[in-house]
C-alpha cells in the first residue's frame, strides 16, 4: 500500500464533501448520495461548509489520487454535530473510500490528525460512530473511549496530551 498522507487545503472541498456523504452512509445497503443533496441536509453540511474555518484541521490520504480524509471542526452547543461533546472538543470526520477499507488508511489518517491535534493544542477530540459500524474498533484502539450513547450512536472521546 503507497499511499501518503498530507495536510487537507481549500482546494479538496469537493472530495472532502466526498468523504462526509460516504462516511454518513457507509454501509453498503446505504442509498447513494450526491454532494448537492449532501449540501442540503445542514446536519451534515456543517461538518464542511465554508472549508476551512478558523480552528479546522484535516489530512488527506492519497494513491495516485484521494483515498480518505480525516478533519475536526469545532461546534457550538446551538449547532452541535453527532459527536458533540462541549464546545471546546472538535469534533472528528472521516471517510475512506471502500476500495481502501480495512487497509490501514483510515488509521494512517487518525494517527496524523491525532499528532496535528496535539500540535495545535487541542485537548481531546470526539466523533459519533454507528453501534454496528467496524470503525469503533479502531477508535477504541487508538484511545477513544464511549462517553454517551443514543439511538444506535456512540459519542467517543479521546483525551489529548498537549
Amino acid at each position: 500500500m503507497d499511499v501518503d498522507v498530507r495536510p487537507a487545503l481549500a482546494s479538496d472541498l469537493p472530495f472532502m464533501t466526498e468523504m462526509t456523504a460516504t462516511a454518513a452512509f457507509w454501509k453498503d445497503d446505504a442509498p447513494s448520495t450526491r454532494v448537492d443533496e449532501l449540501m442540503e441536509s445542514p446536519d451534515l453540511a456543517h461538518y464542511i461548509a465554508g472549508w476551512p474555518l478558523p480552528g479546522d484541521v484535516g489530512v488527506i490520504a492519497e494513491a495516485d489520487q484521494p483515498v480518505g480524509a480525516a478533519w475536526f471542526r469545532f461546534f457550538t452547543a446551538d449547532d452541535p454535530g453527532y459527536g458533540f461533546v462541549d464546545p471546546t472538543i472538535p469534533e472528528v470526520a472521516i471517510g475512506v473510500r471502500s476500495a481502501w477499507r480495512g487497509q490501514g488508511v483510515g488509521r494512517r489518517l487518525l494517527a496524523a490528525l491525532i499528532t496535528a491535534a496535539s500540535e495545535a493544542g487541542v485537548a481531546a477530540l470526539s466523533l459519533s460512530v454507528e453501534v454496528d459500524n467496524g470503525a469503533r474498533l479502531l477508535y477504541e484502539q487508538l484511545g477513544f473511549t464511549r462517553v454517551g450513547e443514543a439511538e444506535g450512536e456512540i459519542t467517543m472521546l479521546l483525551r489529548l496530551e498537549t
